[in-house]
């Protein structure tokens, strides 16, 4: 089941996945706490086994008024290769949408890029390091409304 979770229900999800090794304070986001942000997480026997964010924040390569980012979409590694990031990400393309967003893009790992791709995301411009995490590329979809 995916519900709507608070900023804190994100963290060790984020912490096992996204931040492994590093103090838990890293697993919180810029923006956690908008009124624009909203989390969702999956369930799987009442534990939280998956994450993502959808934050309402503008890039630079899109003109778009409204866009959001997807960040810190993360799934247990005993979890994973079962469905459930997709099912994450749909969640959190329909809120997009239902919010009238005209672009959603998020920076995605390199070894993530394959994934998102079949999920229809694009890349845009080049490769880029984030210092501690690693090669990262800016993908995006279009609404079509």
């Amino acid at each position: 089941m995916i519900r709507e979770i608070k900023p804190f229900e994100t963290y060790s999800v984020r912490n096992e996945v996204l931040r492994k090794g590093k103090p838990i304070e890293t697993c919180y986001f810029e923006g956690d706490n908008a009124e624009t942000t909203m989390h969702f997480g999956i369930e799987h026997h009442t534990e939280i086994i998956g994450v993502v964010s959808v934050y309402q924040v503008n890039n630079k390569f899109f003109d778009a008024e409204i866009q959001f980012q997807i960040r810190g979409m993360a799934v247990l590694d005993a979890h994973q290769q079962k469905g459930y990031g997709a099912l994450l990400i749909e969640r959190a393309e329909k809120y997009c949408f239902e919010k009238n967003a005209s672009v959603i893009w998020f920076n995605a790992r390199e070894k993530a890029v394959p994934f998102y791709k079949k999920k229809g995301y694009i890349t845009i411009g080049d490769s880029f390091e984030i210092p501690e995490v690693g090669t990262h590329f800016v993908m995006f979809k279009v609404n079509k409304i």
